[in-house]
């Protein structure tokens, strides 16, 4: 014998709320092309000035880390402190 079960009242999955104005129509229906192109130019301008923005962000960086690494190079206690301490190795 299993157990009985509640029932469970299925109800639909609530959906966004559209505004269903002038029958469905959308915004890309509403302009036209000549807009549409320009904003699409627009949009790939921007994701182009974003990409050429990290690259030089990441170039700016590695400069960084190139400047850092080559003036602790240069400096003795640190050569001291980071070295091999087996020197027999180098005889």
């Amino acid at each position: 014998m299993g157990k009985k079960q509640k029932k469970i009242a299925s109800t639909p999955p609530r959906q966004a709320s559209k505004p269903e104005s002038e029958n469905g129509v959308t915004l890309k229906d509403l302009l036209s092309s000549d807009v549409l192109s320009k904003l699409k130019l627009q949009a790939d301008e921007m994701k182009q000035a974003d990409a050429a923005k990290k690259e030089e962000q990441r170039k700016q960086e590695e400069d960084k880390k190139k400047a850092e690494q080559k003036r602790l190079e240069n400096d003795f206690s640190y050569l001291l402190d980071n070295s091999d301490p087996n020197w027999s190795k180098h005889k």
